[in-house]
């Protein structure tokens, strides 16, 4: 049975779009730049907050603006991330399985790690038994640092990958892992072509876990 359970945070166990987007959103107008729409700041986010931004400001705007715009997003997000964020239907069900199964949990995500690391205190508690974000020290994904970074503080040399974009599929590539790819989140089945699995509904993972 698969020892441990590794999961991205946004758009797989936590629905935070609405707060990226109104974040995103104050961010640009302290600039005087366009707002963005829900469906294009879900086409934006997977990649860092730096890629965020790259992606919602203009194409003229200037690299100290960019930085700045940034700065604005994190402390507003710091302050207002729970507005609208909320645990997907069946996540906190199916953490509580794994966890009464025995099996170890991990989050690692390519948001800011402060912000990983409140978020999985705040919605999971003690389901989550270690959170990394992207920091100075772990390059974001598809880079597998953070996989093998939340793979040693659990003490597994194996693990399952989770998550909602094609950033995930390859993510547990780089990492060797199997991947499983869930449909509820920010992007649909055809960008999650490559994983081991892919399903629609969470318990289906338990599914998974159970009988690997």
């Amino acid at each position: 049975m698969i020892k441990a359970v590794i999961f991205d945070m946004d758009g797989t166990i936590l629905d935070t779009l609405e707060d990226l987007k109104e974040s995103t959103n104050f961010a640009l107008k302290s600039f005087g730049f366009p707002t963005r729409t829900l469906d294009e700041v879900r086409n934006f986010v997977g990649n860092g907050v730096r890629i965020l931004f790259e992606r919602a400001v203009p194409k003229n705007c200037d690299k100290n603006t960019l930085e700045k715009c940034i700065e604005i997003f994190k402390k507003h997000y710091s302050e207002n991330m729970y507005n609208h964020t909320k645990p997907y239907n069946g996540i906190l069900k199916i953490l509580k399985e794994l966890k009464n199964d025995g099996v170890k949990i991990a989050v690692v995500s390519n948001k800011f790690d402060e912000a990983v690391k409140i978020l999985s205190e705040k919605y999971f508690k003690d389901l989550i038994d270690i959170s990394v974000g992207q920091a100075d020290d772990v390059p974001q994904k598809p880079a597998p640092n953070g996989v093998f970074k939340a793979m040693k503080e659990l003490g597994v040399n194996s693990a399952i990958y989770v998550g909602d974009s094609d950033v995930d599929v390859q993510t547990a590539k780089n990492a060797g892992l199997m991947s499983i790819g869930v449909t509820w989140g920010f992007r649909d089945a055809e960008n999650l072509k490559g994983a081991d699995y892919i399903v629609d509904e969470p318990f289906d993972i338990i599914k998974i876990v159970r009988s690997l």
